[in-house]
């Protein structure tokens, strides 16, 4: 009966050991190449560099040098810069002579808005990730204004570089 025993053991191993074999699965995946959310600029503007082109941005003008001066003043006087960029671009916002598209003519054609919008403030055309993000974004919120978008690339990260 020891015998027996220990073959049917033997038997139970041999199967165990045969049925539990490991596997190795190798998934093929294709490289990407995954940059900083700055659009691959790597050079961030200098406070007048950023004054100048924000302000050339909203007013579709050049900005004046005693304007300059002020802006600059007001930025380092405040010690985070990127609150202090977010304060001077609301202010901006809030002037009657900022040149913005009206809320209707966003709407009509949310398309060409954001391919505009990517040209003006990041000097480069959307993906088609970003106009569908973007595309959906704001037809699932009607609240929000060409105001609201053009203050967040203003005052985003890929903005403050070149």
């Amino acid at each position: 009966m020891n015998v027996r025993l220990i073959l049917w053991f033997s038997f139970l191993l041999i199967f165990l050991s045969s049925s539990c074999t490991e596997e190795t699965v190798i998934y093929d995946v294709n490289p990407i190449t995954v940059t900083p959310n700055n659009g691959g600029k790597t050079k961030e503007k200098s406070t007048e560099q950023f004054l100048n082109v924000a302000y050339a941005n909203l007013y579709q003008t050049a900005l004046s040098p005693s304007k300059l001066v002020e802006l600059t003043n007001v930025v380092n006087s405040i010690g985070d810069k990127q609150i202090a960029y977010e304060t001077v671009i609301a202010k901006m916002m809030s002037d009657a002579d900022v040149v913005l598209p009206s809320t209707e003519a966003m709407r009509a054609n949310l398309g060409g808005f954001i391919g505009e919008t990517y040209k003006r403030f990041y000097v480069r055309n959307p993906t088609e990730a970003e106009r569908a993000w973007w595309i959906n974004y704001l037809t699932t919120r009607t609240n929000l204004t060409a105001e609201h978008v053009y203050y967040s690339f203003a005052t985003s990260n890929e903005y403050a570089f070149y």
